[in-house]
């Protein structure tokens, strides 16, 4: 039983967390100004340079290989009797992401894995959706507001963990009239935001998060919900959920997917954090650049005292002269020589640039630009795939992310979708099928004993099945530069002569040496091509054999007549002599076949309006 001497143990803990996380937020926070060009109010000088891009472009490069390939699930049965709900999971669960608008969240999760070095998911049940009937939730998580113990890689070993929020007091208030609950003396980390908020009608409240065990050791996530010190909800005060804990999955709701991974810690650092030292150095090099270029394109003279020289005509460029007094030598005015800055900074701003670019991986080749004479669009694709091992690796690692999504959305509907409901779902080709499920097919089933009278032992209990299932990833839809490449190794395949049937076998042996995405349907192709080739040629042998029978039992040459029809109907080509059609070769090469007493019967039955 969940009551407020809990809740002020869990908000020490809560406390104890948050302190061993700062230097983590406020390197998020700094990031964040990094990210959008103001890097100079947290270097913290008063004479900052200019604000290149070079950074930001990296960052939007990479998101945007990330967008070219959101992911899609692919279940697979553990036995054969599962293959029906893998089938049917496979098509339910993009639907369900797209219920939640998981593009946006996939979109919103890669900026800040590429800026902070971590993205944060949630998947919960709420049990609000779909009027009441309850749905999964999937959503982004602000990694500034959740709290786990220091020191761990994984949330799952943490005993507690902790997700805050910022709420209104007319909100909370319209959601438990009968608590009116408040929170005060807590502060969280915040992004620099451009608009000022206002904290004063608001309350901190705290989704807490701990883990149990039952008597045989399994795991039990319990949850509690409060502000302040009011309890909103508890699970242990549930009887529905008491004792088996909120998710029978027994696991925290949330999913870290790490860049660059940090020991002692599931948050990693990211992009932004390697290119900060190259960005600045850029940045400075070009504010030495325009402040010379300044100096030269407004020159400074020494002018003596003495000198009778009008200064404020002399100042305006608009006046076309000058007044003087007395006789000007070279003496009594003289213009300020300015430096020019030396090649080897300029060659230095360049070679920093470059780190940059070398260290992010975004090179020219990345956003479509060529050098050293490369122009062959093949070329440039295969480059741009050469150069994407970063993307590609940081890809994966989001793929193993989401794969943990999907296994949490199998595991809800395991265990809440026990009423039946409908899903679209749109095929390939285009068109339309709806889908009723429910978790009859995937939740633990009983098993029978494993022999007669073994119900009756005192230590029998029993046995239930859990079907499991295997998530894969695949990209939603591919990067334009991928096609571009797969359509280039698709046009060489066919000019080798790849997809004849009659080259199917030393095709295979060249396809098994090979390695390119979509392999598996182009060796089914061959095979199929190669299949039919060998059906074809050993039914021309039979036809042949056929024909020698039939020769010999009626006299009359199959082959000829074949032969006749194919000969008939090239005649009828346009252009061809005679201009005879396929139908008319068919009927003369039959008749040339006849034997006498045939087409003596044929002209018999023919029609005469003399008769």
């Amino acid at each position: 039983m969940i009551d407020k001497t809990h809740i002020s143990t869990a908000q020490q803990t809560l406390q104890k967390y948050a302190r061993g996380k700062q230097y983590l937020e406020k390197r998020i926070v700094s990031n964040d100004q990094w990210y959008r060009l103001r890097h100079w109010d947290t270097v913290g000088t008063d004479d900052p340079a200019p604000a290149s891009a070079w950074l930001f472009n990296s960052i939007a490069n990479k998101h945007g290989d990330a967008m070219d390939n959101t992911p899609e699930p692919v279940v697979l049965p553990r036995e054969m009797s599962d293959q029906q709900d893998a089938k049917i999971l496979s098509e339910i669960l993009p639907v369900i992401a797209e219920y939640n608008d998981f593009e946006h969240i996939w979109s919103e999760a890669m900026w800040d894995k590429i800026k902070s070095g971590t993205a944060a998911y949630g998947v919960f049940w709420d049990g609000k959706a779909q009027n009441g009937l309850g749905d999964i939730a999937i959503k982004r998580a602000n990694l500034l507001n959740l709290f786990w113990q220091p020191g761990i890689e994984d949330i799952q070993d943490s005993p507690h963990f902790f997700a805050v929020a910022m709420v209104d007091n007319e909100t909370l208030d319209k959601a438990y009239p009968d608590i009116k609950p408040r929170s005060a003396g807590m502060t969280l980390e915040k992004y620099q935001m451009d608009d000022t908020v206002d904290e004063q009608d608001k309350s901190f409240v705290v989704d807490w998060y701990y883990k149990t065990a039952d008597a045989q050791g399994k795991p039990i996530v319990h949850y509690c919900k409060y502000c302040g010190e009011s309890i909103l909800y508890s699970t242990e005060n549930d009887p529905n959920f008491a004792q088996s804990g909120l998710y029978e999955h027994g696991k925290y709701p949330f999913v870290f997917d790490a860049l660059f991974p940090i020991e002692g810690s599931p948050a990693g650092f990211g992009y932004i954090d390697i290119m900060k030292s190259p960005q600045l150095y850029i940045d400075t090099l070009d504010g030495y650049i325009l402040d010379n270029a300044r100096l030269f394109s407004k020159p400074r003279w020494f002018k003596r005292d003495s000198a009778g020289i009008n200064q404020g005509e002399f100042a305006n460029w608009e006046n076309d002269f000058v007044h003087v007094t007395g006789k000007i030598s070279n003496d009594d005015l003289r213009q300020i020589e300015v430096n020019p800055i030396p090649a080897f900074v300029q060659n230095h701003l360049v070679q920093k640039i470059d780190e940059l670019k070398e260290t992010s991986g975004n090179r020219d080749f990345a956003q479509g630009g060529t050098s050293s004479g490369v122009t062959a669009a093949a070329a440039i694709a295969a480059l741009q795939e050469a150069g994407n091992k970063l993307s590609r690796d940081m890809l994966k690692g989001s793929y193993r992310a989401y794969r943990h999504i999907m296994e949490f959305c199998i595991e809800l509907i395991r265990q809440f979708y026990t009423v039946e409901r409908e899903f679209r779902i749109t095929q390939p080709n285009g068109t339309t099928e709806f889908v009723k499920y429910s978790n009859a097919g995937i939740a633990p089933q009983e098993m029978p004993p494993a022999f007669q009278q073994q119900e009756m032992m005192d230590d029998y209990r029993k046995a239930y099945r859990k079907p499991v299932f295997d998530v894969r990833v695949k990209a939603q839809k591919s990067n334009p530069y991928s096609q571009l490449a797969q359509n280039e190794t698709a046009k060489e395949l066919y000019q080798l002569g790849a997809f004849l049937p009659q080259n199917a076998d030393q095709a295979l042996a060249m396809l098994d040496m090979m390695e390119f995405e979509g392999k598996q349907q182009v060796v089914q192709t061959v095979q199929s091509n190669g299949t039919l080739y060998e059906q074809v040629q050993q039914m021309q042998a039979l036809m042949q054999k056929m024909a020698l029978v039939v020769q010999q039992q009626t006299g009359q040459d199959l082959m000829a007549l074949v032969q006749g029809v194919a000969a008939g109907a090239e005649q009828g080509k346009p252009g061809k002599g005679g201009g005879r059609t396929i139908g008319k070769a068919v009927n003369n090469a039959a008749t040339e076949a006849m034997t006498p007493y045939a087409q003596k019967v044929q002209e018999r039955a023919r029609a005469s309006v003399n008769d």
